[in-house]
């Protein structure tokens, strides 16, 4: 089989620089002509957004979470498919995932489970031999995770550099490949969610450009692609087995920068099942596609946008019309914050939206909810009945608030118990919470047949 080569980025905590870290090594070996692929350990969309940026190529999630090992393993296989190298962005710590006693959903989980070997970049600030300690202690705890490599993060000088390069590699037996100062270290931006639309301006490139040459100039990058060097893999396709369907029917896809947060794999599946996709901006005043029998609002930033949003009527009634009709829709997050009655600012500025849910969303300064959840659809949910499960996380800086009684979409169960959550109502599903299709393919089979038997009757 032909060469492999695939690396992981892990960090000792989070803010040990692994984003920073991954982004250059991206942007530095694309000027060197390799064709990179990005991945990124968990369910986060952000980092994503920043290695599809760099490379050129969509970026894809790896979790162990919300999805089996089997699929995993399929999507990075998948993914890979034509890079010249793999790079995968951790999560966290390295060994932090859903419990304290397992590596169950962790970076750690990701490199054994696609036999990737490991660079390990840790934040040296106020430290010297101390540092060996720490790479000595993550190696050990679970010997199957391959740490091949260190990039000293945050070094004072070059001399420090050399200090903990030494320590390092006399007591864990592995390279210190390169490392970052502390006084030229270029921070990404916070990574509040509004960021993400100057991404896709292409606002940041310099800065990205700026970091392929810093790691360019402090880090081995010939050894580093040695480093990377790993057993060829396979998977069989069972996500996305060829599928025999006579379903075709067209699903209208809202993206651009205010809804732009979508699994590779969510769209993928649509197709695979016989879904054509339909795209269309309401941010340059599109309404909904003629023709369609589906429709997808995902994730995003309505908030950064809500002025433009609320005053393009035609747009707003062009979903209010299509949603009405019957058309079955699936709304997450920022999709779900779109069809409520307005959303409030954090400057108190109240923007009226679709209005086909009642009630509002505020936004919040601080994080209103994150993490992973499992799913059970709530009775009149077409897509998702109670008796089935599908899993998803949910993100986002706002709150709802309604005074009437709602059919709720879901039951979700997260770290701090069950709760409803969402809306559904007739063919409408709308919540915060963003599904993961490979969690529940069956999912996709229904929201398309469903399209089929409402277009038929049209």
């Amino acid at each position: 089989m032909t060469e492999s080569r695939r690396i992981v980025i892990a960090g000792t905590g989070s803010g040990a620089g692994k984003t920073t870290v991954t982004i250059g090594l991206m942007a530095a070996l694309k000027q060197k002509g390799h064709i990179v692929q990005g991945f990124k350990c968990g369910p986060d969309y952000i980092d994503p957004t920043y290695h599809t940026a760099v490379t050129g190529r969509a970026s894809r999630n790896l979790d162990s979470f919300m999805l089996p090992h089997d699929t995993v393993m399929e999507i990075f296989v998948r993914g890979s498919a034509g890079a010249d190298i793999s790079i995968i962005e951790g999560v966290m710590g390295m060994y932090d995932g859903k419990e304290a006693t397992s590596d169950k959903g962790s970076t750690a989980e990701i490199s054994i489970l696609t036999g990737s070997p490991v660079l390990l970049v840790v934040n040296c600030q106020s430290m010297a031999r101390s540092a060996a300690a720490i790479v000595k202690g993550f190696q050990l705890l679970n010997p199957q995770a391959r740490i091949v490599g260190v990039i000293a993060n945050k070094v004072g000088s070059e001399g420090h550099h050399k200090i903990v390069k030494a320590a390092i590699e006399q007591e864990c037996k592995i390279p210190v490949v390169g490392y970052l100062k502390r006084e030229n270290e270029l921070e990404i931006p916070e990574r509040h969610l509004g960021l993400v639309p100057s991404v896709e301006r292409g606002e940041l490139s310099p800065l990205f450009e700026k970091l392929a040459d810093l790691i360019a100039d402090t880090v081995d990058l010939d050894l580093v692609w040695e480093l990377a060097k790993a057993q060829p893999l396979d998977a069989e396709p069972k996500l996305f087995a060829p599928q025999e369907t006579s379903v075709r029917v067209t699903i209208a896809v809202a993206k651009d920068s205010a809804f732009h947060f979508y699994y590779p794999e969510n769209l993928e599946l649509l197709e695979s099942y016989g879904a054509k996709l339909a795209f269309f901006s309401p941010l340059a005043g599109e309404g909904v596609p003629k023709g369609a029998e589906g429709l997808y609002i995902g994730g995003g930033f309505p908030e950064e946008f809500a002025a433009e949003l609320s005053q393009n009527e035609k747009v707003l009634q062009s979903v209010r019309d299509a949603i009405q009709s019957g058309l079955p829709t699936l709304a997450e997050c920022g999709g779900y914050m779109f069809l409520t009655e307005a959303i409030v600012t954090t400057d108190g500025e109240r923007y009226p939206m679709v209005g086909l849910i009642p009630g509002q969303v505020t936004m919040q300064k601080k994080l209103a909810a994150l993490g992973y959840r499992e799913v059970r659809g709530k009775e009149g949910n077409f897509l998702i009945g109670p008796d089935e499960q599908a899993k998803g996380h949910e993100f986002h800086y706002s709150t709802y608030s309604t005074e009437a009684e709602l059919p709720h979409a879901y039951e979700t169960k997260g770290l701090r118990g069950t709760k409803p959550e969402g809306y559904a109502h007739d063919n409408l599903v709308a919540g915060y919470t963003h599904l993961h299709f490979g969690s529940n393919p069956e999912l996709v089979k229904r929201w398309l047949n469903r399209c089929a038997e409402v277009g038929a009757r049209a």
